[in-house]
């Protein structure tokens, strides 16, 4: 099901999200609506449970944008191990929309997690994906890309996504 992205600033978007106790059926529900919500969009590479709403440690991530399923990464209780190197790229988030701006982020990291069977794996990424594990991990840490940047720039994206939701809550009443 496409769930409603929620548009930061906002205080689901800014706190730490809880860790899921067993892969059960509600956390497989979970994770099938952050596909189709994330797929819905077009532009999404990666998607957590708090920019839905859910207050779960739970993101998913698939670079291919739906194109190829063997792609697709679930991502339950993620841990970043290590971290290496350092890269700047422009990032854009989903709950920031129409915005984007250089982060500096690890160029490679060793992430730990638990996949949709429930059982824990191992994975050593680079580049994007490195990126998109980074990015996903600050969202169930109440993080957003946005923290990352200096006061100014947040604020004027802050002010800019205020208004956005403003004009939002405005076309929706009528």
């Amino acid at each position: 099901m496409v769930r409603e992205i929620l548009v930061w600033p906002g205080p689901i978007l800014s706190t730490r999200s809880e860790e899921v106790e067993s892969v059960d059926a509600e956390v497989k529900a979970l994770v099938a609506d952050l596909f189709d919500t994330m797929y819905a969009t077009k532009n999404g590479i990666g998607l957590a449970a708090p920019q839905i709403g859910v207050h779960r440690r739970v993101a998913v991530i698939d670079l291919s944008k739906g194109r190829d399923p063997k792609q697709a990464l679930v991502l339950v209780n993620p841990v970043i191990e290590r971290r290496e190197g350092e890269v700047d790229d422009e990032e854009g988030c989903l709950s920031v929309p129409g915005e984007a701006e250089a982060v500096r982020r690890a160029g490679r990291v060793w992430l730990k997690a638990l996949g949709l069977d429930g059982k824990e794996y191992c994975l050593e990424a680079e580049g994007l994906l490195a990126v998109a594990l980074q990015h996903e991990v600050d969202h169930l840490d109440g993080m957003l890309y946005v923290d990352r940047l200096s006061a100014l720039k947040r604020d004027l994206i802050r002010k800019r996504m205020k208004k956005l939701k403003s004009r939002r809550r405005s076309g929706a009443s009528r």
